[in-house]
């Protein structure tokens, strides 16, 4: 038997975390209707809460990427699990909406921020030298695998016994990872004497930790970071990314289809059946990112996610099952199949060493959307009574975000740049 190497260990557990990490994060939609028939609370208190960790998560990658420079990737995802771990077991024992906001929007919030912002692209960097778009768009389809498995499961138990044994799923599941992250997973490749997956000769210098304090770090690379207008673009078109995903279709889609009648667990089947189309569209996305120019794909990907935003109150309506299928499938081979791409742009303008720490804040963008669409999604529905004006503007956002990524320099996208802008101009101050 062929020996595997080690960096593929490291992609296993990292996976399976993102999973966890991400089931929480996209089971917001299905705990939404619970939370307020046995609470009574408001549902725009409920997606307060949801947007808040969503904006939070996000905001929170950059220091998350810094972070992981100073203490280590091991100990940096044990202390992240274990916070996701306390918010999913205080939940238990809420029955204020304050408490609420405080466990989900903060807890929670910080918990998965590691997973869901930068794990993806630093592992990707620091454990892979070939088969990098590969590797991120394997880790970034680990969102879509948990939700593929397990919310029509969640929905299940909900809807025949109550949220409460839902969660302690995925409170065992967490606690499951937890265990694993300290038995198996490693910070480096030296950590197990051998080099990234793909190098045959280490270089000198690339390894090298930042001691610097992780506030300095992710503010330093903001400040590089602004003076390029890449980054602009990049951001603008991750905060409708954010809107136009996690923000609206992860929280409020279950809910829409539920307002036309649809039951729970087959709403939720629904957004399971968006992930098998979005693993399969995320991984081929990471292939392509390594092939193609990446604007060209970042471009279709906006386009094609906007007109099926505007497709789906039209399928609602008119009740056609088929209209809804045809939705599913293209909208889940787009939900984040925009990340592999924007990771491969980011890295080619800023270099390996300061991409970690710039995507953060990108990602930061993507997560600020997330919230806005989280929360004015809940408010629109409580003046409308309706979402379907929510996805109406998404889909009009998403054409907008299409035209921001084609604009962007092509040497940026393209494979045969190797060196980032802070890199060209540290060669030329020297």
């Amino acid at each position: 038997m062929k020996h595997i190497h080690y960096s593929w260990f490291i992609l296993v557990i990292t996976f399976c975390s993102i999973i966890v990490a991400g089931i929480v994060m996209s089971s917001s939609g299905v705990f939404i209707e619970p939370f307020e028939n046995e609470f009574g609370w408001d549902r725009s208190v409920i997606a307060l809460a949801f947007a808040i960790s969503m904006f939070l998560y996000g905001v929170s990658g950059p220091f998350m990427a810094a972070l992981l420079n100073i203490i280590g990737l091991k100990k940096m995802m044990i202390i992240s699990m274990t916070t996701l771990l306390t918010g999913i077991i205080l939940t238990f024992i809420m029955n204020q909406s304050w408490q609420m906001i405080i466990i989900w929007g903060f807890i929670i919030g910080l918990g998965s921020s590691l997973f869901l912002t930068v794990l993806s692209p630093y592992v990707a960097n620091h454990w892979f030298e070939k088969r990098r778009g590969l590797a991120v768009g394997i880790l970034t389809a680990s969102t879509a695998t948990g939700q593929l498995i397990l919310l029509p499961v969640l929905a299940a138990i909900i809807e025949n016994y109550s949220w409460r044994p839902a969660l302690g799923l995925i409170m065992i599941l967490s606690f499951i990872m937890l265990i694993i992250t300290l038995l198996f997973m490693k910070n480096t490749p030296k950590d197990v004497g051998i080099l990234p997956y793909g190098l045959e000769q280490e270089i000198q210098g690339s390894n090298e930790s930042q001691k610097e304090n992780p506030i300095t770090i992710a503010f330093k690379g903001l400040f590089q970071a602004v003076k390029v207008k890449e980054f602009w673009l990049l951001s603008g078109s991750y905060f409708i990314c954010g809107l136009s995903t996690n923000g609206l279709i992860g929280t409020h889609f279950v809910s829409y289809c539920m307002s036309f009648g649809l039951p729970l667990v087959t709403a939720a089947s629904f957004l399971s059946f968006m992930g098998i189309f979005d693993l399969l569209g995320t991984t081929l996305s990471g292939w392509l990112s390594d092939r193609f120019d990446n604007r060209w794909l970042l471009f279709w990907y906006y386009s094609l996610r906007g007109a099926s935003l505007v497709l789906l109150p039209y399928a609602l309506i008119e009740g056609s099952m088929t209209m809804l299928i045809i939705f599913t499938v293209f909208y889940g081979l787009d939900w984040i199949a925009t990340v592999p791409p924007t990771i491969s742009i980011s890295r080619r303008i800023f270099g390996i060493n300061k991409s970690g720490i710039v995507y953060g804040w990108i990602n930061a963008s993507h997560q600020a959307g997330s919230a806005v669409a989280a929360y004015g999604g809940g408010l629109i529905y409580r003046f409308f009574n309706s979402y379907t004006w929510a996805f109406f503007l998404a889909g009009t956002f998403c054409i907008l975000a299409s035209l921001f990524v084609i604009i962007i320099k092509k040497q940026y996208s393209s494979q045969l740049t190797k060196e980032g802008i802070m890199n060209k101009q540290q060669c030329i101050e020297n």
